[in-house]
């Protein structure tokens, strides 16, 4: 399993405001994101869940929270805390759960992190991979992504696009 942070970040690192991205929306952006998510197992935040719900991503949910037990989605699954996502993941990867449509498997091997801010900065030291959407020009924030050091990472695969660039970033060390 390789553990994949996927998000849009400005120039200064902001992701959110208000529980919205703080840019004009990025149609290339968000059909690339729900292509790259819709096979695969993703991690969230009780919050970033509860905004996605009607249109949640990724075959399966892990969300993240202290402060509920369950959730009412049959697709979801309730972890509280980042060791036991990790767990949690790493069994619906390996398709171990119960849940993986009768092949043995669940997506690519590749489980996302998809936010908010906490869960990003606290999944930060586990990632194998990030996939950021770098968009042009700064923006008023109250939500940033971790800033992360150039000697852990480097970039894997670049696409220029209308008003951002993908880049994925592979943490040094770690196979492509």
């Amino acid at each position: 399993m390789q553990l994949v942070s996927v998000a849009a970040v400005a120039e200064n690192r902001a992701i959110g405001m208000r529980g919205e991205v703080p840019w004009p929306h990025i149609e290339a952006d968000v059909r690339q994101y729900r292509e790259r998510v819709a096979g695969s197992p993703v991690i969230l935040g009780r919050r970033t869940f509860d905004s996605m719900r009607d249109d949640l991503p990724g075959t399966r949910q892990i969300v993240v929270s202290r402060s509920v037990d369950s959730v009412d989605v049959p697709s979801a699954v309730v972890a509280d805390g980042v060791d036991s996502a990790i767990e949690r993941a790493e069994e619906i990867a390996d398709g171990d759960d119960g849940n993986d449509g009768g092949d043995g498997t669940d997506g690519d091997g590749f489980v996302y992190v998809l936010g908010g801010g906490t869960i990003y900065e606290l999944f930060q030291p586990h990632l194998d991979r990030m996939v950021l959407s770098h968009v042009a020009g700064s923006y008023e924030g109250d939500t940033f992504y971790p800033a992360w050091g150039a000697e852990e990472w480097a970039v894997a695969d670049e696409t220029a696009f209308d008003r951002f660039t993908l880049r994925e970033w592979v943490r040094r060390g770690d196979a492509a």
